[in-house]
């Protein structure tokens, strides 16, 4: 059941993520159907203000002891560092031993990391943090493609509105989607979202580490639109194709086909974020020459279709 809500507060936090969790389950919506929750905000000291990264501070009504009951505990972003205080570490290791259900919010994942409460499990986090938190803790398994992981008593999401698809996403597997609907049509945001992050990734055109292939890839992104193969891009950089091939994954890190695809796809990203331009158009000018084509391609690498996409980043009015 999923009644007492403990947040966790530690120097640098984040109030935007905070107010995730406060606006799911902090306000009073009972004459909307929503139960009651036991919303509590601790800190290390009860009534000890915490610093947050944006130069406000924030008093915790609540010490860590308020933890011992919880049936959810919430640690929302803050700045990540090489030491989270002790006592907080514990006292989240014992509600979790003690059965409570755990969930945070973009960079809160590194306390649990910290924590050794993400071992052997599957997570995420902002996109921007993935690598970092992969690295930091080897034995994690870090998904930066998705919005949020649910792994039963963790859940862990990525950016500020990935949160919110979190939380909502806890709401309506243990209250129920008519209690998860009623919280959402009040926030104004859709109660469930399709896709992962990686339609928010940045992706740069990949760097050669070398100036051996820097002309023809500039030539295959001058003409995308044009069919490609090995033998005749080898045939341009003047190698054998067998050369070329090894040539090309050492210096970008992938192969022309897969390498080319990607490219591809950004510049459909880009024609779907400033044009209208039908999708066989785009397809087209792309270089995969039917709509079906991109939409495989574009949903491999961006995680939803472009339909979806266009709906939610053009520019164009």
């Amino acid at each position: 059941m999923l009644q007492t809500i403990a947040v966790v507060l530690i120097d640098g936090m984040a109030p935007f993520e905070f107010g995730v969790v406060c606006e799911i389950f902090g306000i009073d919506r009972t004459e909307e159907g929503v139960p009651a929750f036991d919303f509590r905000v601790c800190g290390e000291r009860a009534g000890e203000p915490l610093r947050a990264n944006v130069g406000v501070q924030v008093t915790p009504q609540h010490g860590l002891d308020a933890l011992v009951d919880a049936d959810l505990v919430a640690l929302p972003a803050a700045t990540i560092r090489e030491d989270y205080p002790l006592a907080v570490l514990e006292a989240v290791r014992a509600a979790h031993a003690r059965g409570a259900t755990l969930l945070t919010v973009c960079s809160g994942a590194f306390l649990l990391g910290a924590a050794g409460l993400l071992d052997g499990r599957r997570c995420t986090t902002h996109w921007r943090h993935a690598d970092h938190l992969a690295r930091r803790f080897p034995s994690v398994v870090v998904d930066p493609d998705v919005l949020f992981v649910d792994d039963g008593d963790i859940i862990t999401s990525a950016g500020t509105a990935a949160g919110i698809d979190a939380c909502l996403h806890l709401v309506r597997r243990e209250l129920g989607s008519a209690v998860a609907n009623a919280i959402a049509r009040r926030m104004v945001v859709p109660p469930q979202r399709d896709g992962g992050q990686r339609q928010y990734v940045q992706m740069p055109v990949p760097e050669c580490r070398a100036d051996g292939l820097d002309p023809v890839l500039t030539w295959m992104l001058d003409n995308l639109a044009e069919e490609h193969s090995v033998a005749s891009l080898a045939a341009r950089a003047q190698m054998s194709e067998r050369t070329f091939a090894r040539r090309f994954v050492a210096e970008t890190g992938t192969t022309p086909h897969r390498w080319l695809s990607t490219q591809r796809v950004l510049h459909a990203r880009r024609l779907l974020e400033e044009t209208q331009l039908g999708l066989e158009t785009v397809a087209r000018q792309c270089g995969f020459g039917t709509s079906a084509l991109l939409r495989h391609h574009f949903h491999r690498v961006v995680g939803v279709a472009p339909n979806d996409y266009r709906r939610t980043f053009s520019s164009v009015s």
